[in-house]
């Protein structure tokens, strides 16, 4: 295990900038998604952690090593592919040990982690198979048990379930999350999916065109967001953000009133920065409408999505930002009706739309 950390890392093709001065501390042990759209740069930052990138300038540590412009294999890391990469006329049992025997590795010693990697992660009846036999979840196991082997400081997981069906990939994400407990070893995970992010990572850091919108716990992420984007971003289905005015500000209570649906004015606590007659932007998320809330907004149900134990009715369906309400059990929304969607104030942000700042 080792920590890792980034100063001021950049990386350039050309004349154009993908990631821009990068600075991430990640605690040793820990389990640290980097999370964002495509395109944002959490591949990059991954493979330049990994050594498959130089980078245009900045530093990266890994322990107390600064690995910046040392060869990828001297660094310390493994790194498991959304490909796989396995070799497909190789057995699992080679495939696995494959990097070890490539570096001088005693054949006792390749042979004997080999066998405690397939004990972790259930490959001991697989050994001799090849590749072409197995299942996609079998074959990413043994691409995460190449890396086991190989006893690296850091674990690097560039989207290792994207290849995957949605089934497996929950069964894949439960067998990472109990390896990093076993392991407790320092992990690096990559992915899109911020569902992924939420339910794997100690940390998640959010990224938005090479840059870290923010960095956080999930649930201080989800519970506390900096900015509209990582509001919108964390949280499945995503927060609704809703145009409005405040109508008054006094004793730090901010009085809203939503200008894109009907709703009588609500007040929000605990904000200092609000002027009247500011324009702002409400963010309420889907699961905190519920029938006690003292603050409503009147819409026109078009949608209802049913989910077994939970559904989500959508107004302005056709729009690009629908509104989107939780459903409770006994609740009479019925698709083509008018409905009235009751929340807490004290559960809505705000945010500032010009910047994307959340207003405190």
């Amino acid at each position: 295990m080792a920590d890792v950390e980034l100063k001021k890392l950049k990386k350039s093709f050309g004349s154009v900038d993908v990631i821009h001065g990068v600075d991430l501390s990640i605690k040793s042990g820990e389990f640290c998604v980097f999370v964002g759209p495509s395109g944002c740069g959490k591949s990059t930052l991954l493979r330049l952690i990994a050594g498959l990138e130089d980078s245009s300038a900045g530093q990266i540590f890994i322990g107390e090593n600064n690995v910046t412009g040392i060869e990828p294999a001297d660094r310390g890391v493994a790194m498991v592919f959304q490909s796989y990469a396995l070799y497909p006329h190789m057995s699992v049992k080679e495939n696995m040990g494959f990097g070890l025997r490539m570096t001088g590795t005693d054949a006792r010693v390749v042979s004997e982690r080999v066998e405690k990697a397939a004990q972790i992660l259930h490959l001991e009846q697989l050994l001799e198979r090849k590749p072409k036999q197995l299942s996609g979840g079998q074959r990413q196991r043994v691409a995460i048990g190449r890396a086991i082997v190989r006893e690296p400081k850091v674990f690097l997981f560039d989207e290792p379930l994207s290849n995957l069906d949605a089934e497996l990939r929950v069964r894949m994400r439960l067998e990472i999350a109990k390896l990093h407990s076993d392991l407790k070893a320092t992990m690096i995970y990559v992915t899109h999916d911020q569902v992924e992010a939420m339910t794997l990572a100690d940390k998640i850091v959010v990224l938005r065109a090479g840059r870290i919108e923010q960095v956080g716990a999930p649930l201080e992420l989800y519970g506390n967001p900096d900015n509209m984007f990582v509001a919108g971003f964390i949280g499945s289905p995503k927060m609704n953000l809703m145009n409005a005015k405040v109508v008054s500000h006094e004793n730090g209570a901010a009085t809203v009133q939503l200008t894109g649906f009907e709703s009588a004015p609500f007040a929000v606590t605990d904000i200092t920065a609000a002027t009247a007659g500011q324009e702002v932007v409400v963010g309420i998320r889907p699961e905190h409408f519920s029938a006690d809330g003292s603050a409503h907004i009147n819409a026109h149900i078009d949608v209802i999505e049913y989910l077994g134990g939970v559904s989500y009715a959508y107004a302005g369906a056709s729009t690009d930002d629908p509104l989107i309400v939780g459903l409770h059990e006994g609740d009479n929304a019925r698709p083509g009706q008018a409905y009235t969607a009751h929340f807490d104030p004290q559960r809505a942000f705000l945010f500032d739309p010009k910047t994307g700042l959340r207003i405190r």
